[in-house]
């Protein structure tokens, strides 16, 4: 009788040790993608920037972006225009699902990137000339292990119609 109860016992460990390795498995193959990463990365840059800890956002720039904005120079015009020109003091965001992208350039004449994932961000203001949001393509990529964050340069058509005028 001691060693039928002793068996039942053995055989529901290794069942709930099977269960949480596939939990395990599933949490790492399905939540842990690189779209979600992805996603991941950029959440955490605008929570940074929601909070106003510009340098910890700025840190997560891929090395092409912290090559447009010296760290200094970005930590005083990013709150200075998004707050003070705003008159704002936070504001809130969505996030929509990430896409890969291959081959993926910051603008033209720039080597491009194997992959990157474009997350679109809504930002929303309420500010000292109403209520407002800035709808924004962000790609976000893992260079070294390491999700980094990168914005569009490319010139667009719109972009070249307004200059023509």
């Amino acid at each position: 009788m001691n060693r039928n109860r002793n068996r039942r016992v053995f055989i529901v460990i290794f069942f709930v040790i099977i269960v949480l390795l596939l939990s395990g498995f599933v949490y790492f193959f399905i939540f842990q993608t690189p779209s979600n990463q992805a996603e991941k990365a950029v959440e955490k840059f605008y929570e940074y920037e929601q909070e106003g800890a510009f340098s910890e956002s700025w840190e997560m720039f891929h090395p092409y972006m912290k090559e447009r904005f010296d760290k200094g120079d970005y930590l005083q015009d990013r709150p200075h225009v998004f707050f003070h020109h705003f008159g704002v003091n936070t504001f809130t965001f969505t996030l929509e699902k990430a896409k890969l992208i291959r081959n993926w350039q910051i603008e033209e004449e720039v080597e491009p990137i194997d992959e990157v994932y474009k997350v679109t961000v809504v930002q929303y203001y309420q500010g000292l000339y109403g209520n407002f949001e800035i709808v924004q393509d962000v790609y976000a990529t893992s260079l070294d292990g390491k999700w980094t964050i990168l914005w569009d340069y490319k010139k667009t058509g719109i972009i070249e119609d307004l200059e023509e005028k």
